[in-house]
């Protein structure tokens, strides 16, 4: 099979019918082989039955239906698990991205042999000041942070290879930076290609203001986890020693005083020095554990699923 189309989606009812047929049309004219598939995360509209209907005339649309809002990146790595196109295609459901770019997408991971190749909206069509600047600031500090010289982050026009979505896994709200997690598993090849941005024709966005600070809270947990997440020992280990060291020395330093130097002095107990050499010895103890604790987690844990999935059609 050629391509995978991915579709998350959460109330779109209105846009559902032309963005199906429009993608038909895309695939009929260049004799793709391929799969539609619609991810309902946890829609309250007629959207599920909209998708049902296009299943029940067309077998290459499949559905799969959340028992509630999940999140995006849920239902990403949902359709991932079940795509089988030689490449996926994810595009968002409210006609912002364009079908007639799927060609384009296509043609850059099988001729041009790219892992990876993210939308660039460079023209938008969205307020300046609720989504251009915030994003044009986020997207500055994602390239600084994860070393993925991409100008548009979240773009949900994106292709892969069919080994990159088998290879990642999508959680929490880390859709966004899809690319890094690519890079972290070892797929260096990424590239970027502009894309017609169009205005929203129906309803209004489901995202709004927080998702730039989840944005920048999820950047720096992305950054910890690719320096550290395969070695918390090396990041908590190594600080837990040095504050252990600091506080064993300065403990050392308040024996020997106390013993050979000043003698007569005040009792140890009763300089502050004492208290910080305890402390530090007790924080760099617990800090030294929580690194042991998460190798251990590391090395134990099992993958569960996040999502309920509560019904599915033609797979």
């Amino acid at each position: 099979m050629n391509l995978s189309i991915l579709i998350p989606l959460l109330n779109e009812e209105e846009s559902l019918q032309e963005l199906y047929s429009w993608i038909i049309k895309v695939m009929q004219s260049n004799n793709y082989s391929y799969e539609i598939i619609f991810v309902d995360d946890g829609s309250t509209d007629n959207s599920w039955n909209i998708i049902e209907s296009f299943s029940n005339e067309n077998p290459n649309v499949k559905g799969i239906r959340f028992m509630k809002n999940f999140g995006k990146s849920q239902a990403l790595h949902a359709g991932f698990a079940k795509a089988s196109g030689d490449v996926i295609i994810t595009m968002d459901a409210d006609l912002q991205d364009s079908p007639d770019e799927i060609p384009g997408l296509y043609e850059m991971i099988t001729a041009q042999k790219f892992d990876l190749v993210s939308g660039w909206k460079k023209k938008r069509y969205d307020s300046v000041v609720a989504k251009n600047l915030p994003s044009k600031l986020f997207n500055w500090a994602a390239r600084k942070t994860s070393g993925v010289e991409l100008n548009d982050f979240n773009c949900g026009l994106k292709a892969y290879k069919n080994t990159v979505v088998k290879n990642i896994e999508v959680s929490g709200e880390m859709h966004r930076y899809i690319p890094v997690l690519a890079k972290n598993a070892g797929f260096n090849k990424i590239g970027e290609k502009v894309v017609i941005h169009q205005a929203r024709k129906y309803g209004e966005t489901k995202f709004g203001m927080d998702r730039f600070v989840n944005g920048f809270l999820d950047l720096i947990t992305i950054w910890f986890l690719s320096r550290f997440g395969k070695r918390p020992m090396h990041l908590f280990g190594l600080l837990g020693s040095i504050m252990f060291m600091i506080g064993f020395l300065l403990a050392l330093y308040l024996g020997i005083d106390k013993l050979f130097i000043h003698k007569t002095s005040r009792l140890i107990t009763e300089r502050p020095h004492f208290y910080l050499s305890i402390t530090s010895m007790i924080i760099g103890t617990q800090l030294f554990l929580a690194g042991f604790l998460g190798e251990i987690i590391l090395r134990t844990k099992s993958n569960e699923a996040r999502y309920k999935v509560s019904r599915e059609v033609n797979f």
